[in-house]
Formats: C-alpha cells, sequence, structure tokens
C-alpha cells in the first residue's frame, strides 16, 4: 500500500513552514499497524470538502503506551489525538492531561460518533472512572478480549477450558505467556479467587481494583509453578510460535489469535481461540485530545472521521482488531453464513442471532465474565517488581533461540510480505 503519511523529514518542513501556525497541521501519535494508512490522505480531502480548510496529518506510532504517556505527561508535547489503552485513558483522565471532547459544531449528517458507537463500548469507557465519565475525554476505536489460542491436536478443549491449563506439567515447555503483567495478573487472580467470586464475596470487576500485598503475592506463587513450564514470555513472537507448531497453548490477545488461526490455517496448522470459564478481562483502546494539542478543531473531526462505518470497516481490515463501531454496516461485513449463529445483543441492536466470527465478537455468555482492567497508580510499581521476580534474568537457552527465530522471521515478513495482515505491537503495563 502506498502510504500518504507525511515522513518525519516533511513533517519537520512542514512545521517549520507554518512559523508556529498549526491551523494547517495535525499530528497524531498512534499504535504502530493500527490503522489503514490510506484513510490518512482520505480524511484530509474530506475535512476541506466539509470546512473548506487545509490540513496535513503528521502520523507518527508508538508500541509501548508508556512511551507516548512520557511524552506528554513531562515532555509535554503538542500532539493533537492519540490512542491509548484504557488504563492510561484513566491514568491521564486522573492526571488532568485530557480535553473534554466537544463535537458541537460538527454536523448531524455527519456525526459518526453518537449513531455509531457500540453502547457496549460505551459501558467499558462509563467502567474506566467511577467518578468521571470517560466518554466525555475519550472514544473508543479497538477492543477486545484476554484469552488463551491453543492447537487442538494436543490440547483438548476440556483442558483449555481453564486458565489452569498453563500450570499443567503435561504441556511443560510449550506453554507461551504473553509479556504484559497487567493483562497475566488479572485472569491469574480470577482463576485463583473462583470460591470467593462463587461466595458473593467479590465479583471479577472487583478483583481488577485489587492491588494488595497479598493478592499480588498469591499471584506470584502461582506464577513461579507457571514458569516451569513456559518455553517463553513473549512480546509479540507467541503467535508466530503458534503457527509454527513450536508451542500448543499461548496466552494472548483476541485481535493476534486470529492473526494467529488465520496464518497457521495456510499452514495446514489448526488453532483455536478460548475465554477460559472462570473470566477473563476486556480492553479497550480509544482517541483523546492531549492537554497541549494545538489543533483541536481538526482532531476533533479527525476522531468523527474514524468512526464513519467504511472507514472503520477498513481499519478493522488492515489490523485484524474489531472496531468500537456499533453500526450495521459494521454488522453486515462481518457476516460469514458458514458460522453458527450467537448472541451479539450486547454490541449490535437486534442481533441476538448472527453468523460471525465468536474470537472476534464474544458471544454475551463470554462477555458477561469478564471485566475492565483498571490503573494502579503508585501500586503499578508493585506489579512490574513482582513480573520482574518471577520472570527472573536466567531465561531459557530455548527462549533465546526462540528470540533469535521471531526476529529473524519477522524481519524478512517485513520485506517479502506486503499484502498480509498486520498487527500491532500492543504493550500494555
Amino acid at each position: 500500500m502506498k502510504s500518504r503519511i507525511l515522513t518525519l523529514a516533511a513533517a519537520v518542513a512542514l512545521l517549520a513552514s507554518c512559523s508556529g501556525d498549526r491551523s494547517s497541521v495535525l499530528k497524531v501519535y498512534n499504535w504502530s499497524d493500527y490503522i489503514d494508512e490510506s484513510v490518512i490522505g482520505e480524511f484530509e480531502q474530506w475535512y476541506r470538502e466539509n470546512t473548506g480548510e487545509e490540513v496535513k496529518v503528521i502520523y507518527q506510532t508508538f508500541d509501548v503506551n508508556e512511551t507516548m504517556l512520557s511524552k506528554i505527561e513531562k515532555g509535554h508535547e503538542d500532539y493533537d489525538v492519540l490512542c491509548p489503552s484504557d488504563y492510561i485513558i484513566e491514568r491521564m483522565i486522573n492526571e488532568d492531561l485530557l480535553i473534554p471532547l466537544d463535537f458541537a459544531a460538527i454536523p448531524d449528517s455527519l456525526d459518526y460518533i453518537t449513531v455509531n458507537t457500540s453502547p457496549y463500548t460505551r459501558e467499558i469507557f462509563k467502567a474506566i472512572n467511577p467518578n468521571v465519565d470517560a466518554n466525555d475525554y475519550a472514544v473508543p476505536y479497538m477492543w477486545g478480549t484476554t484469552g488463551l489460542i491453543y492447537n487442538p491436536k494436543f490440547v483438548t478443549d476440556e483442558e483449555v477450558s481453564t486458565w489452569d491449563v498453563i500450570r499443567n506439567p503435561k504441556f511443560k515447555g510449550q506453554i507461551l505467556i504473553k509479556d504484559a503483567p497487567r493483562d497475566v495478573y488479572g485472569p491469574v487472580l480470577i482463576y485463583l479467587k473462583q470460591k470467593e467470586i462463587a461466595a458473593g464475596e467479590t465479583t471479577i470487576q472487583d478483583l481488577m481494583w485489587d492491588s494488595s500485598d497479598e493478592s499480588i503475592a498469591a499471584v506470584e506463587a502461582y506464577l513461579r509453578e507457571v514458569k516451569e513450564g513456559v518455553l517463553g514470555w513473549e512480546a509479540d513472537f507467541g503467535k508466530d510460535q503458534m503457527t509454527k507448531g513450536r508451542g500448543v497453548i499461548s496466552l494472548n490477545w483476541s485481535g493476534d489469535a486470529v492473526w494467529a488461526i488465520e496464518e497457521a490455517a495456510a499452514l495446514g496448522v489448526e488453532l483455536r481461540y478460548v475465554v477460559p470459564k472462570e473470566g477473563s478481562t476486556v480492553w479497550c483502546d480509544g482517541w483523546v485530545i492531549p492537554k497541549y494539542a494545538q489543533n483541536v478543531k481538526a482532531a476533533t473531526w479527525f476522531i468523527d472521521f474514524m468512526c464513519r462505518p467504511d472507514i472503520a470497516i477498513r481499519n478493522m481490515e488492515v489490523t485484524g482488531y474489531v472496531s468500537a463501531s456499533g453500526s450495521r454496516e459494521v454488522l453486515e461485513s462481518q457476516i460469514d453464513p458458514e458460522l453458527d449463529p450467537i448472541d451479539l445483543s450486547y454490541f449490535f441492536e437486534g442481533a441476538d442471532s448472527v453468523r460471525v466470527d465468536p474470537v472476534l465478537y464474544p458471544e454475551k455468555s463470554v462477555i458477561d465474565r469478564c471485566a475492565l482492567e483498571h490503573d494502579w497508580g503508585e501500586d503499578t510499581a508493585k506489579l512490574l517488581a513482582m513480573w520482574s521476580r518471577v520472570k527472573g534474568d536466567n531465561a531459557s537457552s530455548m527462549t533465546y533461540i526462540i528470540l533469535v527465530a521471531a526476529v529473524v522471521l519477522i524481519a524478512a515478513a517485513y520485506f517479502v510480505t506486503t499484502a498480509s495482515k498486520r498487527r500491532r505491537k500492543h504493550h500494555r503495563r
């Protein structure tokens, strides 16, 4: 795909020519591989047609939430639009780093947010902060779940129905764990607290706020047992290892699962994805306007444009992740008559029996046992310290072999494969 996004050199030249006037420049900071690049040029044209003003987009990417946050929090970077994860949105709201959104100037005929954003993702954002409605500061973009990718040739559906499969000695040396402490801590704590949940003493959502020393110690003890069977703690190579048959279970995100399943099928390998019966976590990224933005008008129109159904569909097709759009057009684009009908009425109005990929859109019964993760503030340091202790510094030789192989494969894919779907490195902390 030919990119119309400005290069860094061009961006610098453009900014210099503006002599401080940023009304014709929009700076967007997003995850790597998290948009159909061709929509950028289309936005510039659409903005000109509907406002009579010129705008050029400077588009830059990040791979880690905290990299982006540091630039805003400490560097006061003047990006106009960001796409952080839910818990970072929570932190930015708490630290007064976001501008409240105002779409009043956009004509009703061009308002793609109000009518298209799924009520479910709005509810997710409402749960971000009990005192502030995050929907006033952010518009949902993509969302997904945390679960297990597995190879049914070696792992039965019954075995993988519980999170405890990652501790099963039967699969020693064949388990890949996402190097994402927040996304591992939640599911493990949910598993460990099943008795308390069943007794009504706590809920899955309550556990997402639990940063107590007791719970962290319990999760750490469990993960030390899990560690004995871990093939690798991976940032982005786990799904690839699953497609190559070098692992049989991978704790991963639903978007990566879709990629892995499709790639494995092309190689004659069957993979599946499941959210274990105990429950899990959901995540949702969203568009925000940071405190130091210089072009709030264009930023507002850009966020609205990203919610247009056809643009949402194209972004889904390129990234492989699931749009927060609950529009009928998006639903129809995902229907596959060969799939079994499932209940998606929580996400799409009236969609109580539709044939859509349940990996992308989990049915309601799965969502009912999932909850949103939260920012722990200063207690985040305790989570990272625990994670560091669990992983240790003595990774196995197999881990290094996998890392080297993954780097080679990724490099080869970058230069050889330009048409296949790509995935971002969504590294949550």
